[in-house]
């Protein structure tokens, strides 16, 4: 079953209040606490589109694959690359407990692993 995962991307993107972003975002308070909740389950190609642009991210990385039990050791299942583990980023915390003498060598090593 593909379902949509949006905490993912707010985490990983350093977004602590869905809601409130959403709804800076121009989108409604009903449509924003769907969201915000995981509550949704259809929505339409434009909304996905704007989603994607202010979130920096694809489709893709918005949708979670859970497996029906047949499917479960499936690794030649064409959703496979959907199926995400439990782990979320949740790179802003890591960030923030680093020595602040250590972030310049981390943001040099970032940088180059997203030029590769």
């Amino acid at each position: 079953m593909l379902v949509f995962n949006f905490n993912r991307v707010f985490k990983a993107r350093g977004i602590d209040k869905p809601f409130s972003f959403l709804v800076k975002s121009g989108y409604s308070a009903n449509f924003a606490t769907r969201i915000a909740n995981n509550r949704i389950e259809k929505l339409n190609l434009k909304d996905v589109e704007n989603l994607c642009e202010m979130l920096q991210c694809t489709p893709n990385d918005l949708l979670v694959w859970i497996p029906e039990q047949k499917d479960k050791e499936n690794e030649n299942h064409p959703l496979i690359t959907l199926k995400r583990n439990e782990t979320t980023f949740n790179l802003t915390k890591i960030l923030n407990s680093v020595p602040l003498n250590k972030l310049n060598e981390i943001e040099k090593m970032i940088n180059e692993k997203i030029k590769e």
